[in-house]
């Protein structure tokens, strides 16, 4: 049997025996979320009306919903007992749809479908690996974001993992995801562990090599927008991991065009968007308050135009080249935040 597959057994075997509820869990990863601004009322009123059993399965280590999910299709990689499957088909309504895939079997489709009141349901289970979203039927080019909670920790081969993300991903389409980060490179005898794999704690990613793997896998650079400490309650596995230190990271990847735009521009949120009527909370380095201008760079002008966001803002390019534009550079910003949250 070949590692991975001898890993993803040992996870599948870590959460479907030794896991009741999120309590279970030996960090807090379960309870360290963190966001920018308050939750929007229509991303708490629809977590409210999931099942209560579904819930209390919850595993994941933070909140990633996008804003404007409105008639989208969903895939959510890793969708366990399907908690944010079910929020996720409040958000995008009847018109939009919402694919879980899993290692396990679904939950709970009929109830949330009677609850949201659609005629049909908008949500499918698909029993897979994230690592091969093709054998599971999910089609090339299909979906307009694809969501992760504390999955890809989960995973032996994370670029596959982006890369599958990236393939299914339409132009303009969103990776925004929830994970946990390790503060140095995981040494290779703390991977043979499976309590550490099952806890994410072996299997985290040095955050500083998500922004390369973005780039190789064709995505845009890493926007974070929060990250929160993770402390290791138990002893034992704290003494494994000796001095690394781990935290929890949302961040949004965009698949964009090969030819963006080159240069920087001036850009004013509409203020369009429900849950935003005032300011739009993109990440830790980029908010947009209603009829107020915004220098960006390239690559977050391509981001707002070619993205869902596009109709939400007005563009007036800049002549100048990009090198001479004075929007925060994100990726200075993302290490400065997440490198506090390792060293709380």
């Amino acid at each position: 049997m070949a590692a991975g597959e001898d890993m993803r057994g040992k996870v599948k075997e870590y959460y479907g025996l030794c896991l009741e509820t999120s309590r279970d869990l030996q960090t807090s990863a379960a309870s360290c979320w963190s966001t920018c601004s308050p939750l929007p009322r229509s991303v708490t009123e629809a977590l409210g009306q999931v099942h209560h059993e579904v819930s209390k399965r919850f595993f994941g280590c933070g909140l990633p919903f996008p804003a404007k999910l409105e008639g989208c299709r969903v895939l959510d990689l890793g969708s366990g007992s399907g908690r944010d499957v079910f929020a996720f088909s409040k958000l995008v309504g009847p018109d939009g749809h919402v694919t879980g895939i899993d290692m396990t079997e679904e939950l709970y489709v009929e109830y949330h479908q009677k609850k949201f009141g659609y005629e049909a349901p908008n949500v499918t289970f698909v029993q897979g690996y994230v690592e091969k979203l093709s054998e599971a039927a999910i089609q090339i080019s299909s979906m307009d974001v694809v969501i992760s909670n504390c999955v890809i920790c989960l995973c032996p081969d994370k670029k596959v993992v982006l890369q599958e993300a990236y393939n299914i991903l339409k132009e303009g389409g969103e990776l925004y995801f929830s994970d946990m980060f390790a503060s140095r490179v995981i040494p290779e005898h703390m991977k043979q562990d499976p309590v550490l794999w099952g806890e994410g704690m072996s299997g985290s990613l040095f955050w500083k090599d998500l922004i390369s793997l973005a780039h190789e896998t064709g995505f845009s650079t890493p926007l974070l927008v929060s990250a929160s400490h993770i402390e290791v309650h138990n002893r034992d596995l704290k003494a494994k991991a000796g001095d690394i230190r781990y935290a929890s990271g949302t961040y949004r990847l965009f698949k964009l065009p090969k030819r963006s735009a080159r240069s920087g521009a001036v850009v004013t949120y509409k203020g369009t968007l429900s849950d935003f009527p005032e300011q739009l909370y993109f990440d830790s380095s980029h908010s947009f308050k209603k009829d107020v201008k915004v220098e960006v760079n390239a690559e977050m002008l391509a981001i707002l135009q070619n993205s869902r966001f596009c109709s939400d803002f007005k563009i007036q390019m800049l002549d100048k080249p990009e090198s001479t534009t004075q929007s925060t550079d994100p990726v200075t910003e993302n290490r400065f935040l997440i490198f506090l949250c390792f060293n709380f």
